[in-house]
């Protein structure tokens, strides 16, 4: 009896500090939904699809308004210029990351997407900085996806035209290219520990785009429970074990005049702030950057790859006309370089209209404002969370007439030449855009691309047939399960 009493006095506390907070502590919010006591607008929000029930309220409450997703307020950015405003135009003020999700619980403040303040800034100019000395946006780092590339060529050809789930080959080739540039080294694809590592990001994907996922970032009370998160932490504490051993081996054999790799600088760097007690370059931060670079290195690419293939086997006619201008501008003989990109304009709106269509992150982990921000008449208070739907400007139906339809002409003009839109979002926008999104479309341009010009992909089913709609909606749009056969042509 006792404890119900005092169950209930708790429970009547957090209502009492919960209608508090509305009435008083939240100063000139955007309007939205009346939310309920604990619970928020959770019951308003399909958790499962979080974009279209953003939408709705969207149009109710216009392109900037407030949910309750449990207790706390988030601030919704909804349409391009919405978008535009807060994370470009004022993007210092939108810039910080709140710590509710899974990721932000392994990562503890530290390394690139989820650290704030002086960490992330010098984390990531320092990343910035030797990932462009390693070649990020040169030739150099052309040539190492290319020669990952004919490893993959390879072991497509080794299932001689057979069934094949597509899934973990796609994904070594962006893995093994940020590995060379973090270790210095590739991982053959039957390293039973590489193949390990890989699926261990797969599987934390998952997790990340699960209906659990997101009621504990807004429940955190929900991590002390049983859970999928409890596989979650031990995944990443695999990886990390993994990372631990690579860090050892280079620290064995570092030269601190010649670094050769991402970890050698890092190591470098540590040794010359050694005597500043509040370094930002620590072990655990190196730890926790590479586990970033790898992860937003790896999954982005190696899912819209997979997602992409899926989509040029439910449309065919679209992927003879990349095969043509293959064929027109590259040949059979020559592998496929960045500059023929420049001369095919239609390969190009193709993989835009893939990143489009597919929307693989409709809502980027939500961010934070840095300071009080006065914010188109209202004021948002220091701290508060910020949810930037992206989906908004990649479907949006004026930029783009029948957004929900996969369509190349979306990034064509009326003479065939490739069109840019100020809309495409895929990598999100500002201070917090992806930091890998020059590599990321380097990779998807010569692996489709390689691809395409060495294989006929044959569905096992009639495209009309093909579904592709996503296995989930949540902050992660992730491609259906399938088998194709690899026909070398």
């Amino acid at each position: 009896m006792a404890l119900f009493v005092i169950l209930g006095i708790c429970l009547s506390g957090l209502i009492f500090l919960f209608l508090w907070n509305q009435h008083y502590g939240k100063g000139k919010l955007p309007p939205g939904p009346s939310p309920l006591p604990i619970v928020g607008n959770i019951l308003q929000v399909d958790i499962k699809n979080i974009s279209k029930s953003l939408s709705m309220l969207a149009k109710e409450y216009g392109p900037v308004f407030t949910v309750y997703l449990g207790m706390k307020p988030t601030v919704v950015l909804h349409g391009y210029q919405a978008l535009k405003e807060a994370l470009v135009d004022r993007g210092d003020e939108f810039s910080g990351k709140m710590q509710s999700s899974l990721l932000s619980k392994v990562s503890q403040g530290l390394g690139i997407i989820f650290s704030n303040g002086e960490i992330w800034k010098q984390t990531r100019r320092f990343s910035l900085m030797v990932l462009r000395s390693m070649g990020l946006g040169k030739k150099t780092i052309e040539d190492r996806i290319q020669e990952e590339v004919l490893y993959l060529l390879e072991a497509l050809r080794k299932t001689n035209g057979s069934p094949c789930d597509p899934s973990f080959l796609l994904a070594c080739v962006p893995c093994n290219v940020i590995s060379a540039v973090i270790f210095q080294r590739r991982f053959d694809y039957n390293d039973e520990i590489f193949q390990e590592f890989v699926k261990n990001f797969y599987r934390n994907i998952k997790t990340l785009a699960s209906f659990w996922a997101q009621l504990c970032s807004a429940y955190p009370v929900l991590y002390y429970l049983p859970g999928s998160h409890n596989k979650f932490f031990k995944h990443a504490i695999e990886q990390r074990e993994f990372i631990l051993k690579e860090i050892k081996r280079h620290q064995e054999s570092l030269n601190l005049s010649n670094p050769q790799d991402f970890i050698d600088y890092f190591l470098i760097k540590m040794e010359k702030e050694k005597q500043n007690k509040n370094s930002e370059f620590t072990m655990e931060n190196l730890v926790i950057t590479i586990s970033d670079l790898f992860g937003a290195g790896t999954e982005t690419t190696s899912s819209t790859i997979k997602y992409g293939i899926l989509l040029l086997l439910k449309h065919p006619e679209v992927t003879a006309k990349i095969q043509e201008e293959i064929t027109r501008v590259i040949g059979r003989h020559r592998s496929p370089c960045m500059q023929d990109r420049n001369h095919m304009p239609y390969t190009d709106a193709v993989l835009h209209e893939i990143q489009r269509y597919i929307d693989f992150v409709p809502i980027p982990l939500p961010r934070k404002t840095t300071q009080d921000v006065e914010f188109r008449g209202y004021h948002i208070p220091k701290g508060t969370s910020v949810m930037a739907c992206l989906t908004s400007a990649l479907h949006d139906e004026k930029e783009f007439p029948h957004p929900e339809k996969f369509d190349p002409g979306h990034f064509l003009d009326e003479k065939g030449n490739f069109k840019k839109s100020d809309y495409f979002m895929a990598f999100s926008a500002g201070k917090r855009s992806c930091l890998g999104e020059g590599l990321a479309r380097m990779e998807l341009f010569l692996i489709l691309t390689n691809i395409l010009q060495h294989f006929t992909l044959k569905p096992l089913v009639n495209p009309e047939d093909i579904d592709t709609t996503p296995v989930l909606t949540g902050l992660l749009s992730l491609p259906p399960p399938y088998e194709l056969c690899f026909i070398p042509v």
